[in-house]
């Protein structure tokens, strides 16, 4: 391997995955330390303490996202029909947030890899919320 294609693959962080069709397209998995709530309108729609933090660089460095094991949402929730490609973490489903009365109140609310690549498997099966669209409540863990 060339100097320059050593150079390329090289990144500042450590424990990185990388897209192997593009290596410097790569995600940073972290667990959170503490507990995460997401609300809506003030109604809890998840709450763990198991959580995951992805810091992610690409075409851009993008906003930190949190994963959630599905078994701490609490929200009803709908896939909704849209799916997206990640060349780095896989395939995702969409879903809309229900109401009580089953209306969608929030449409493509939440996604999840369902279909995640192996080196990203940490992923698979877990919920983020879009935060544009909910409030997350990041509370630190008791000293």
């Amino acid at each position: 391997m060339t100097e320059a294609a050593v150079r390329e693959r090289v990144t500042l962080a450590r424990e990185t995955i990388h897209n192997p069709q593009e290596p410097r397209h790569f995600m940073r998995v972290k667990p959170v330390n503490g507990c995460i709530r997401i609300l809506r309108d003030g109604k809890l729609l998840a709450e763990s303490e198991k959580a995951l933090r992805v810091l992610e660089a690409g075409r851009d460095l993008y906003d930190p996202v949190l994963y959630l094991p599905r078994e701490d949402v609490v929200a009803k929730l709908v896939r909704a029909d849209k799916r997206t490609h990640c060349p780095l973490k896989g395939q995702a489903s969409y879903f809309d947030l229900y109401d009580d009365n089953n209306r969608v109140q929030v449409a493509e609310v939440a996604w999840s890899y369902e279909t995640s690549f192996d080196f990203a498997s940490e992923l698979k099966e877990r919920i983020a919320f879009d935060a544009k669209l909910v409030v997350i409540e990041e509370h630190p863990a008791a000293a």
